[in-house]
């Protein structure tokens, strides 16, 4: 299937996924990670770009970002990472080369149905992988600052997760049992189909408004929904 181009909305979620070059290693040690999510924290604030979620694996990371009116922002934030990361592995090793793919795959993401679907979705990637068994567990994702099990202040807290409840402690408890929850038939297989192939991750309405807002037809269309627990309170 056909890649459609990239879409990058203003003041809009964006699910990225960026891989390292043929599926190499890129996080060997804790140092690597420690070095990718300070880099992150510094560059996000350069570049206007708020992060939402985030999980590095050991060849590939998740990224939930919107950047603000600049859209050019995220694009120079995820080019800055990379070279920084390159540079750093190449000096260790002596060697070099491109450390990551040169494309990074990324889907604007509708709020109010599927911001909190794709941090659960991004947050539960070691525990699909059977890195672990509770997402607590693994120190590399933004999951034990949602919850309130580190202070880390590197994720900005998205309107969606603020609405869970009035306090940080019921925001806690209710997104933790979020996470818990059976996940709706489908929604990983949306969530994954539209970072793979470029598509927006949202409904027809969602897809009619961008259309509107890009002047444009969006050729492939994200189908589905996921559950309206979340947003009922059920």
């Amino acid at each position: 299937m056909p890649r459609m181009g990239r879409i990058v909305l203003p003041n809009y979620p964006h699910h990225v996924v960026q891989r390292g070059h043929n599926r190499q290693v890129v996080f060997a040690d804790d140092t690597d990670y420690r070095r990718y999510l300070s880099d992150l924290h510094e560059l996000k604030e350069a570049f206007g770009v708020r992060v939402y979620a985030y999980c590095l694996m050991t060849n590939h990371v998740h990224l939930l970002l919107a950047p603000g009116e600049s859209v050019a922002g995220m694009a120079k934030l995820m080019k800055a990472l990379a070279a920084r990361a390159t540079r750093y592995r190449n000096k260790l090793e002596g060697r070099s080369g491109t450390l990551w793919e040169s494309r990074y795959k990324s889907s604007p993401v509708q709020s109010e149905m599927y911001l909190l679907a794709c941090c659960r979705y991004i947050e539960l990637n070691p525990v699909r992988a059977c890195m672990v068994e509770r997402p607590d567990e693994y120190i590399w994702s933004s999951y034990r600052q949602r919850v309130g099990i580190t202070s880390h202040n590197l994720i900005d807290l998205d309107p969606c997760y603020l609405g869970l409840a009035e306090t940080a402690a019921k925001r806690r408890q209710r997104y933790g049992q979020f996470m818990r929850e059976a996940i709706p038939n489908g929604e990983w297989m949306l969530i994954r189909q539209a970072i793979q192939r470029g598509q927006l991750t949202g409904n027809k309405r969602f897809v009619d408004q961008v259309e509107h807002i890009l002047g444009r037809r969006i050729e492939f269309r994200a189908q589905g929904r996921p559950s309206r627990r979340m947003q009922d309170g059920k």
